[in-house]
């Protein structure tokens, strides 16, 4: 029999082989696509829309971008997920609030998130939970709102808030529909993470040096982290404002207005339109701006934004391939009232 040993050197060895070289990347592919693309729109006046367009863009949410990845890279190094497996594993009421809070501190975009609410599942969390945090999680943590506030100022804490309240209410529906016995969940009595948070960050903080080589280690595992986030993140960033881009610069403004604009058919425009494009949360973002700036209403990039966490198919492929059908099918049945409501509450009042 072959050793550990041996086993180990081959496994590592395979990971090195199938470990992809700098230059096919997807994030190094997306940042060359889209420099081809700045150089040729600045050199072509026909497509000198696209290059203003863009450049606007990156002027005015730069130092979101900037903040979102140290934030994030600060909260994957100092945050460990057994925090989080923790209070997501129960099977209470206050589960959801919990993970709704947790949110805050999962700095991932939503594709990222459903792999960690997958994970966090099979450790034996509960149904409801898994739900309400998938559903606060891509616009509610904090990279996130930094970035949304770069776009749409003090007025991004709108969705936020509606986010965090969107996703208790369906969390809450998930409770009733659970203990109904009408959706799927793991089975109680699962491992709970033996840990106590509050302990485990005195202990921590007291048996912690503050030398330059702990500092130096520290800095370099925040920037392991903001790296790896970038690489995961920045790339659908990156393809989200070519979108908005492209959007602003040769879809006349009269189209959003008769398709997108401020009424129910237009909400439903914008929600088939995001139930269809699976754009990662940060990619999202520009484009809800720009329909925002291109339609004056609140609401419609409300939905478009919700809806792209509650309607695409990934999201609810992975349910029901790992949770259960009717967990699946439930989503959108509670989600998409709430989203409808609320954008055309924001476009009333807004």
């Amino acid at each position: 029999m072959k050793s550990a040993k041996h086993r180990h050197e081959i496994t590592c060895a395979k990971c090195e082989h199938e470990k992809k070289p700098w230059y096919k990347e997807r994030l190094f592919i997306i940042v060359a696509i889209l420099a081809a693309a700045m150089i040729v729109s600045y050199a072509l006046p026909i497509f000198n829309p696209f290059f203003y367009a863009v450049a606007d863009y990156f002027l005015l949410i730069w130092w979101a971008i900037l903040i979102g990845f140290l934030t994030g890279g600060l909260i994957d190094y100092y945050v460990p997920r057994s925090y989080i497996s923790k209070y997501l594993s129960q099977h209470k009421k206050r589960t959801i609030f919990y993970s709704v809070f947790l949110g805050f501190f999962a700095s991932a975009c939503s594709h990222g998130i459903l792999a960690l609410a997958m994970e966090l599942y099979k450790k034996g969390a509960s149904t409801p939970s898994v739900i309400a945090f998938l559903l606060a999680s891509p616009w509610a943590n904090l990279p996130i709102t930094i970035l949304l506030l770069g776009f749409f100022g003090p007025t991004a804490f709108l969705f936020i808030v509606s986010a965090i309240i969107f996703a208790v209410i369906t969390g809450f529906v998930y409770v009733f529909l659970d203990r109904k016995h009408w959706v799927e969940c793991m089975a109680r009595g699962a491992e709970i993470p033996d840990i106590s948070v509050r302990e485990d960050v005195k202990k921590r903080f007291r048996g912690y040096e503050f030398t330059g080589t702990n500092l130096k280690k520290d800095f370099v595992g925040v920037m392991k982290g903001s790296w790896s986030l970038t690489k995961m993140v920045l790339w659908w960033l990156l393809i989200g404002i070519m979108a908005a881009g492209v959007a602003r610069a040769f879809i006349p403004h009269d189209w959003f207005l008769l398709y997108a604009g401020p009424t129910l058919t237009g909400m439903l425009v914008v929600l088939i339109f995001a139930t269809i494009i699976e754009v990662c949360s940060e990619g999202s973002s520009p484009l809800a701006f720009e329909i925002y700036r291109q339609t004056g209403s609140f609401g419609n990039p409300f939905v478009f934004l919700m809806a792209g966490v509650s309607t695409y198919y990934t999201e609810i492929g992975l349910i029901s391939s790992n949770i259960g059908k009717r967990a699946a099918i439930w989503l959108p049945i509670i989600t998409v009232p709430q989203i409808l409501f609320l954008g055309y509450l924001f476009n009333i009042i807004l």
